[in-house]
């Protein structure tokens, strides 16, 4: 992904909708953040739009985007920092590995993104 992906926003409503209790109020701002959260965590188009359809499908798309983020990025500085730690004991395979292992089931293209850049890097190494 080349534009800078801000989730500041999203993280907000779903504190205050999910955590709060706050009513999830369908206006074309909150429909247009849905949307764009929806398609940077990896839910197609369509999924997003059924979704956005009623009240109740907005709230899952709201939580499933949340769990994406919160999920995803647990993920990957877990996986980062056993990498680090295996790159400076030498140990290139397992580090590689690390982002292997992401790769296998992370969904949201900006982590996928980073970690294939690491193990891009990593494929210089011994």
């Amino acid at each position: 992904m080349s534009e800078k992906i801000d989730w500041d926003p999203i993280r907000a409503l779903a504190r205050r909708v999910i955590r709060e209790g706050a009513p999830l109020v369908l206006d074309d701002d909150v429909r247009a953040l849905l949307r764009r959260t929806a398609r940077e965590v990896g839910i197609s188009d369509a999924n997003a739009e059924q979704a956005l359809s009623t009240e109740v499908g907005a709230l899952e798309l709201l939580r499933e985007s949340s769990r994406r983020i919160t999920d995803g990025s647990n993920r990957l500085m877990d996986a980062l920092h056993r990498m680090y730690r295996h790159q400076k004991a030498g140990d290139f395979d397992s580090a590689r590995q690390e982002m292997r292992d992401v790769l296998s089931v992370e969904v949201v293209p900006h982590y996928r993104e980073v970690a294939e850049g690491q193990l891009e890097d990593l494929e210089d190494e011994p």
